[in-house]
This record gives C-alpha cells, sequence and structure tokens, in this order.
C-alpha cells in the first residue's frame, strides 16, 4: 500500500495513498445495504443498528491504524464504533474517522428522502472531537471573497452580504434551513427578507453540500443548528470541493460543557473554520440509502444489488460518484 504517492500537481505527499478511496467506499456501501432492508418499516433503531455492524465489520478489513473520533457514543453507550474505539487491520497509515453509519435514521423508517450513509477519515489529528451537542453553522459555496458571511453576523445580513457578493438582488437567494421548532424564529426572520426557503425534515450533512454546490442545486446558503458530529462530517466534504463553513458549539450547560472539556475543547466559544474542523488529508463517502437529492438509494434486483456513492478527496480534489452492482 501505498502511503505517501506524490500528484503531479502537488509537492506534499499524501498521508492516505488514493487505493484508500475505493476501501471506504465498499464501507459505506456495505453500511446503506444493511440498513435499506429496514426502510419503510418504522424501526429508527434496527435501521441504525444494522447500519453500524455492517460498517464496523467492513472497517476491520481495512489496512489502517484507524481510531473512531466521531461515532456512536461513549463506551458505555455504544457497543461498536464509540468514540475511542481501534478500527482496522492495525496496519497503514494512522488515521482518524468519523462516522454516521445512518444519517437520517428517521428518513430510512419512513422511506423518505435523502437518508445516507456517511464516513470521513483524515489523517491523525484531522478531525475535531466534536461532543454530540448541537452547533450553530453557516456554510456557503466557493468563489466568494474570505468571511462574506459569518457566525458573528445576523442572518439577514448574511444574505444580503451573499447577494450583493453574487451580483444578484437578495429575492433570487436560496437557503436551506432544518425545518425544527428551535428555528422558527429564523425562519421568520429569513422570510422577512425576501429569500426563498428550502426546508428540510432531517439530513443536514446532505444540506450543507446542497449548499455549496448552488449550480446544480440552487441553494445558496445554509443556516442554523444541528450536530456537531455532522459538522464535523460536512466539513470534511467541504475540504474536498471547496465553500465556506462556520460552526459554533452549542455548550448551554455545565454538563455539555464538561463533557467537551473531557474532549480536549478548550475554547468553549470558538468559531471554527473549514480548515478547523477537518484538516490536512481527508476522504469522505456517502452512500444513498433512499432516493434523495444527493443520492439514489439501494436498490435490489432478481440477482444484484445496486448502490450509488459519492467519495471525494482533499488531497486531488477530485470528486467521483460510483454506481455499483453487488452479485448475490
Amino acid at each position: 500500500m501505498k502511503l505517501s504517492a506524490l500528484d503531479e500537481t502537488s509537492a506534499k505527499p499524501a498521508v492516505i495513498g488514493r487505493d484508500m478511496t475505493l476501501e471506504i467506499v465498499r464501507i459505506t456501501e456495505a453500511a446503506a445495504i444493511a440498513a435499506s432492508a429496514w426502510r419503510g418499516k418504522g424501526d429508527e433503531k434496527a435501521a441504525d443498528a444494522a447500519a453500524v455492524e455492517a460498517m464496523r465489520a467492513e472497517m476491520g478489513r481495512i489496512r489502517i491504524q484507524g481510531r473512531i473520533v466521531i461515532g456512536e457514543g461513549e463506551r458505555d453507550e455504544a457497543p461498536m464504533l464509540f468514540i475511542g474505539e481501534e478500527v482496522g487491520m492495525g496496519q497503514g497509515p494512522e488515521v482518524d474517522i468519523a462516522v454516521d453509519p445512518l444519517e437520517g435514521t428517521t428518513l430510512c423508517a419512513k422511506n423518505q428522502p435523502d437518508s445516507i450513509c456517511v464516513l470521513a477519515m483524515a489523517e491523525r489529528g484531522g478531525l475535531l472531537n466534536a461532543p454530540d451537542v448541537y452547533m450553530h453553522k453557516l456554510a456557503i459555496g466557493a468563489g466568494y471573497p474570505d468571511g462574506v458571511v459569518d457566525l458573528d453576523q445576523s442572518p439577514t445580513d448574511n444574505v444580503r452580504a451573499l447577494a450583493r457578493a453574487k451580483g444578484v438582488p437578495v429575492n433570487e437567494i436560496t437557503a436551506c434551513v432544518l425545518d425544527r421548532p428551535r428555528h422558527a424564529a429564523l425562519i421568520e426572520e429569513l422570510r422577512s427578507t425576501g429569500i426563498a426557503l428550502k426546508l428540510i425534515s432531517d439530513g443536514d450533512i446532505a444540506g450543507i453540500i446542497h449548499a455549496v454546490n448552488a449550480e446544480d442545486t440552487g441553494i445558496d446558503i445554509y443556516l442554523g443548528s444541528g450536530g456537531a458530529p455532522e459538522g464535523v462530517l460536512a466539513a470534511a466534504a467541504l475540504r474536498c470541493i471547496g465553500g465556506q463553513m462556520q460552526g459554533r458549539l452549542i455548550l448551554d450547560t455545565d454538563d455539555k460543557r464538561d463533557r467537551a472539556r473531557r474532549m480536549g475543547i478548550t475554547e468553549p466559544n470558538r468559531k471554527y473554520r473549514t480548515e478547523e474542523l477537518a484538516s490536512g488529508d481527508v476522504l469522505f463517502a456517502a452512500t444513498g440509502v433512499t432516493d434523495g437529492s444527493f443520492l439514489s438509494g439501494v436498490r435490489f434486483r432478481k440477482d444484484h444489488v445496486r448502490t450509488q456513492t459519492v467519495v471525494m478527496r482533499s488531497w486531488s480534489q477530485t470528486v467521483r460518484w460510483i454506481t455499483a452492482e453487488h452479485r448475490r
């Protein structure tokens, strides 16, 4: 296994060899196939457990010295893929791994769009070890001046600044927001500016990726709060495809602040940028479980199973869409 192959366009060796790109695809594919057996059956826990077990089993077959930094919880809360668990064959590059074995468990249980299986891998120390709390998030696509939007500005100021930078009226901006009661005031404020809203029920990893891919999705900005682990996973994708993201942990209780401190968070009010959430050599993969605007879901055929996966690599800035047929 090549650990330091040089790209023609880069003078810096890659820590994670490009052959690992296909290896992580196999991991998210396995999780998606397992979870898809529970689509529409109303059992979120069973769907998630199936994805976790399949992901963990496949992860044990690849040549890495892996450590879970974002997973299913602490050791006493999760039997596998818990934070701190050592994974892989114990050979090869030392890497940190963040997983969401089934983003959108409710979406899967109800057979609704945009349930996906997600994994990010980075060189050791490259992923923020974020506690399972909420995070304020803000994301836009590439091609804008650095700092054109900022978490310390109001939502109104941010969409107006983005419109000016884009050279369009404010009413031509579209924002993506999780449709949650906690966002009622945010949604009301954004609507008062005249922009359009894309409200999503779950899946803010996909939502952030949509917001930085405006040409294809028509979404210009992502705003609101969601899970901090999902924020790190989204940042890993942005490291590969470009765009700007900011995140700030919501540590509004003593318990949350204590948990964050135990995980190495020393600045509870810090505003994290993309490269502070995910740094160094990064890979990202997501496989569709249910059909969605991001990925097609798993298809069961008579003699094979079909999956669709997107896999990204920060070192080469490549994005590959892989449709695979798994023979039964």
